[in-house]
This record gives structure tokens, sequence and C-alpha cells, in this order.
């Protein structure tokens, strides 16, 4: 494989994923949400008992960015907002029953996508995708 093909690859997996996310959502019940408050929404399923400022860090965005996806989910309905006991000013967030809902939806997807990836594959394979997955991961991770 030279490096066009899997650059055509990547670029056309990373669009399609995005695609297909959107289109999903706007064709369920939760159509009132966009693909960047669904990743909010994921990274506060991953992380129950966060903070906004844990998923701007998480998300890399502003916390102001983080602040206004927080609050127009909060009126929607998928997250709540609850000040520590110890620290006033402490803000944890949690996802709600629609919430999470959503959440087991959106992972669902995930689950399914890397399913199909490791297909047929067998431990050799398995390794050298990990290894090609973590030295791309490691790339991304340099430039932020």
């Amino acid at each position: 494989m030279d490096y066009q093909v899997v650059n055509n690859y990547l670029t056309s997996i990373f669009n399609n994923v995005l695609v297909i996310e959107e289109a999903s959502l706007r064709g369920s019940r939760f159509k009132d949400i966009s693909i960047k408050e669904m990743h909010t929404i994921d990274v506060i399923g991953n992380n129950p008992n966060g903070t906004p400022s844990q998923v701007a860090k998480e998300l890399m965005v502003t916390l102001g960015t983080v602040t206004t996806s927080l609050n127009n989910l909060e009126r929607k309905g998928y997250i709540e907002r609850i000040r520590s006991e110890k620290d006033r000013r402490v803000v944890h967030l949690h996802l709600t029953k629609k919430g999470r809902l959503v959440y087991r939806l959106h992972r669902r997807f995930h689950k399914a996508m890397v399913e199909r990836i490791i297909e047929g594959m067998d431990e050799a394979e398995m390794q050298v995708m990990d290894r090609g997955l973590k030295n791309l991961y490691q790339f991304l991770e340099d430039l932020k």
C-alpha cells in the first residue's frame, strides 16, 4: 500500500464517519442535537462526574465553546449540572436518562464499526493494526 492509498482511506474514513453519524442523528428521535453536541455527550458519558474544563480539554475547544454547548444540551434535556457538595464553585456534569440513551446508541455504532474493522483478522494482523493506530494516535497527540 502506498502513501496516496493510505491517505485516501484515512480521509475518506474520517469524512464518512462524520457524515454517517450526522445522518444517523438527523434520522432519529435525537435530531435536535448536532454532531458536535453528540461528541460532548460522548465525553461526558465516558467521564461521569467530569467538569466543563475537563470536557473542553478533551474536545480541544475553549471553555466558552463548551459552556455554550452545555447550555444547549441542558436546555434540551440531555445533561444536568450538579454543584459539588465539597466545593460549590465546582460543577459536575451528568447525563440524564435521555442523554444516556443517545450515548448508548452512539457507542453501539462505534462498537459495530470496530467489530467490522477486526473481522477476520488473525493475531498478527491485529498487532500490525494496533501498532499503526498507536503511531497515528501519537502523531496527532504530538501536534496538539
